[in-house]
């Protein structure tokens, strides 16, 4: 299949899911609206969570085993979420919205981590996960994880998205602004402004908040912009650099990844 009509048949699965979110939702007449409105009207939903990161280990999508609690808390807030690279519906347009939020955050990106759990960790080995990546237009902030079966679906219970199989997961996005402090847990579709506009009133939120009530690390860690440690920073710039050499040769607009329409998810 051409990589157009990938992309044209992963578009109307996605406006048919918006669409059917904003009946279920509200009972609005899907022939009259456009697809914008869909998504406008689609039932989106917003909590606050406590979640403790369990202790397991997980592959990067760079090859290396990495334990999730120590890439969780490196001192960033993390955004969060759960993806498989086969999937043809909502996993594209998830990744497409952290595509477009990393960019929109400009030179604030390289302060947050954004890290997709993959949901199908037999099928999605790290190089199948970093050319996912690659397409999708990732940064070195941005990190794919695989690992064992057993692991992810720890990590799927553990923060609550794990809904029987692959197949029947939903869109769930997750933030934290530090380690310790609650997780914005957002069910449904979100655009990527309004994901900028999440993260920076739960950073600000904390920030202007009484940092001595955090162990004053708020303003040190993450408040206030700072130069990412030696090492940390020449694994970034390795990460960029890999990165851009294999974008090389990929069109200006990111494909879409996964299956056609009739295809799995």
């Amino acid at each position: 299949m051409s990589e157009s009509i990938r992309t044209g048949a992963c578009v109307s699965v996605c406006v048919a899911l918006l669409a059917t979110a904003s009946v279920r939702a509200g009972g609005h007449d899907e022939t009259a609206m456009t697809p914008g409105e869909h998504a406008a009207n689609a039932a989106v939903m917003r909590s606050t969570a406590h979640y403790e990161v369990p202790p397991i280990a997980l592959v990067r999508d760079d090859g290396q085993r990495v334990s999730l609690p120590q890439e969780m808390n490196d001192g960033r807030p993390v955004v969060l979420n759960f993806i498989f690279t086969s999937c043809g519906s909502i996993c594209p347009l998830m990744s497409q919205v952290f595509g477009e939020f990393q960019q929109r955050l400009g030179a604030d990106a390289q302060h947050v981590h954004l890290m997709s759990i993959s949901t199908d960790p037999e099928e999605d080995t790290p190089e199948r996960l970093s050319e996912y990546a690659r397409q999708f237009g990732a940064g070195p902030q941005w990190q794919h994880y695989t690992g064992t079966l057993e692991a992810s679906l720890k990590a799927q219970r553990a923060f609550d998205v794990y809904r029987g199989d692959k197949m029947s997961h939903a869109p769930v996005t997750l933030l934290r602004a530090a380690p310790g402090q609650p997780w914005r847990r957002i069910d449904g579709f979100i655009t990527p402004d309004e994901l900028v506009k999440e993260y920076r009133h739960l950073l600000a939120g904390h920030c202007t908040g009484d940092s001595r009530a955090h162990g004053g690390r708020l303003s040190q860690d993450f408040c206030t912009p700072r130069r990412a440690p030696a090492r940390e920073h020449a694994r970034l710039e390795r990460h960029r650099r890999r990165r851009a050499s294999g974008r090389r040769n990929l069109p200006a607009r990111h494909p879409t990844v996964g299956r056609s329409a009739a295809g799995r998810a």
